[in-house]
């Protein structure tokens, strides 16, 4: 899991059957200190998820195709929350 800031949208008019019902979102990780990563990565988005939100992104393949109950699901990358704030202990 990590957190990342939703910096954008994809837009397809042909993708995979899996696909269908969701949005594909770009999104930057953040550090822990909140500063951005230039490593942007395209996520599934199964949380409404927009431009701007922070999210929390959960990157292993198997527990995405668990939330999405598909099981040849060909994703890595799931948006699975939209936090509100996030508070690190300093």
């Amino acid at each position: 899991m990590l957190l990342a800031r939703v910096v954008g949208t994809v837009v397809s008019t042909v993708k995979h059957p899996s696909f269908r019902h969701y949005k594909l979102l770009v999104v930057q990780p953040l550090h822990a200190a909140g500063q951005e990563d230039a490593r942007d990565f395209i996520a599934l988005d199964v949380a409404h998820a927009g431009i701007g939100d922070v999210v929390l992104v959960n990157q292993e393949g198997g527990g995405a195709r668990e939330v999405m109950n598909d099981p040849n699901a060909p994703v890595i990358s799931l948006i699975v929350g939209v936090l509100d704030s996030v508070e690190m202990p300093g």
